[in-house]
């Protein structure tokens, strides 16, 4: 009984990575200050229509916990993202397949390193593997939109 609990707990382990470690981040760098990105990320975002669902900043997050965690250094001068979703994109990617709600909401994010200070990266996470047709276009339109909105940041 315990081995077979070992194994499935194994497989969902095994799975769940294969699952995260599908999912592409795409970036591109900036010689911008990073509040200026930052704002025209956000910006980017509303001038499409689209509704956010949360922002965060994952730097201040990292810091504020270090001690309890045991960290030894700062790794984010700054680090924020913003989440958000689209009625069209979302719709046609779980018509596509019920299974991709997985994939909202989508995420942009932008970053400057203490170890790089003065480079601004943005980005955002892609959406995986796609099972179906289907899902390919709908993926590459939704994956092609958020790399727009992501240029459009740095222009």
């Amino acid at each position: 009984m315990r081995a077979a609990k070992l194994v499935l707990a194994s497989l969902a382990f095994f799975g769940l990575s294969a699952v995260a470690m599908a999912q592409d981040v795409k970036t591109y760098t900036s010689k911008k200050p990073f509040d200026e990105v930052r704002f025209e990320l956000g910006n980017a975002v509303v001038a499409k229509g689209f509704a956010v669902q949360s922002e965060g900043n994952i730097a201040k997050m990292l810091d504020r916990t270090a001690a309890d965690v045991g960290a030894g250094k700062s790794v984010y001068k700054h680090g924020e993202f913003v989440a958000f979703c689209s009625a069209k994109y979302t719709r046609m990617m779980v018509e596509a397949d019920p299974m991709n709600f997985g994939n909202c909401p989508f995420l942009v994010f932008a970053y400057e390193t203490n170890a790089k200070p003065g480079e601004t990266v943005v980005g955002f996470r892609g959406l995986g593997t796609a099972k179906t047709d289907a899902s390919k276009k709908a993926f590459a339109e939704i994956e092609a939109m958020l790399d727009d909105l992501v240029k459009e940041t740095l222009k």
